[in-house]
């Protein structure tokens, strides 16, 4: 608009009269407005103009839309006020998922690195403990020896031996000596079948009837008294002494890495000394000083454990070995009121005829 004025007035001409003065152009007066307007105001940046025409065009092409008012008007900017929200909420929402995700992503980064840490040191302490037993099996390197408790853990692994074989012999003598008390039922039942079908050996048969269920009834005694004694010698050998050979194990284990350690703390100790080196002495003095620890700790249950174990193993043999003795001499000599008394004063109760096989309601 602007340019359009200033043009129009360039090309016109301004008469004045003898006094001085300017001339009327009556026919020009939007002109002049239109230059006051623009001295006084100067350009609107916030209107926009639509010029029609070419240079030296009439002003009556000009129309501005600053002069156009409406509903239509506040629509727009709303609509736009509404985006500018919207694309706002939108970019928060977006950088908290990005957020969250990083997070996510960090924590698995995380554990995935302390996975592979893990797998480094076991790796390392291998390697380690695998490179210390191939030495002391070939005879190059040194390890810790206790020469007391390396001699208690032998015997404890030969009584265990002695003991395993003790307890496979009771299973042997309890399996045949089942056999014989069924067959002596089975005989004892055929006696009397067959008293009753001969008159003229019916008391024969009738008191060996009686003496085979006699002894059955003494046999499924002394299998009770039995019964009792594997059971005993089976929890002190594959439960009480099966303990200690595997705190036994783990000892033999951190005397291991206790020595492998050692073994790589004196070999850095003979090396030069500079800073990185001295940095490793450091580091394989604090291994050395954690492995002595769980060395000590487990040698010391060690020696416990065997103490406690010499102990109940000497309790229970002595119990169990007095039961035996009773329970096999009341037996072959007959002494049937021995032989129940023998029971009763090691508290053994004797399962009915039967009471191994399940009842109707339990085979449902």
């Amino acid at each position: 608009m602007t340019d359009s004025i200033m043009s129009k007035a360039a090309t016109m001409e301004i008469p004045i009269n003898s006094n001085g003065d300017t001339g009327t152009l009556p026919e020009d007066d939007s002109l002049e407005q239109d230059l006051q307007q623009v001295m006084v105001s100067g350009p609107n940046l916030n209107e926009t103009s639509i010029v029609s025409g070419g240079y030296g065009g009439t002003a009556e092409g000009i129309i501005s839309t600053s002069s156009i008012k409406g509903p239509g008007v506040r629509y727009n900017a709303e609509f736009n006020k509404r985006i500018s929200v919207e694309g706002i909420g939108s970019n928060m929402h977006h950088s908290s998922s990005s957020s969250s995700s990083m997070t996510a992503e960090e924590a698995s980064r995380g554990v995935a690195v302390e996975k592979i840490e893990t797998v480094k040191k076991w790796g390392l302490n291998t390697y380690k403990c695998t490179k210390q037993m191939i030495s002391e099996r070939f005879g190059r390197g040194s390890r810790t020896v206790d020469l007391e408790l390396e001699a208690q853990i032998e015997v404890l692994r030969d009584t265990k031996k002695k003991y395993e074989n003790v307890l496979r012999l009771a299973r042997a003598l309890t399996n045949h000596f089942y056999n014989m008390v069924q067959t002596q039922h089975a005989l004892g039942d055929t006696f009397a079948d067959l008293s009753q079908k001969s008159p003229e050996l019916r008391d024969e048969f009738g008191y060996n009837a009686e003496t085979q269920k006699l002894l059955c009834k003494n046999g499924e005694t002394l299998l009770g008294a039995v019964n009792f004694f594997v059971s005993s010698i089976n929890t002190l050998v594959n439960k009480t002494m099966e303990d200690s050979l595997m705190t036994i194990k783990m000892y033999e284990g951190a005397r291991l890495e206790f020595d492998a350690y050692r073994s790589d703390l004196e070999e850095l100790s003979l090396g030069p000394k500079d800073a990185v080196a001295m940095a490793r002495i450091d580091a394989a003095q604090q291994q050395y000083q954690v492995q002595k620890d769980k060395y000590e700790r487990l040698r010391s249950d060690v020696i416990i454990k065997l103490k406690f174990l010499e102990e109940n193993k000497v309790k229970v043999m002595h119990k169990q070995l007095l039961l035996f003795h009773n329970a096999i001499s009341a037996y072959f000599a007959g002494n049937q009121q021995q032989l129940e008394q023998t029971l009763k004063q090691f508290n053994i109760k004797l399962r009915p005829p039967g009471a191994d096989k399940p009842s109707w309601l339990e085979e449902q």
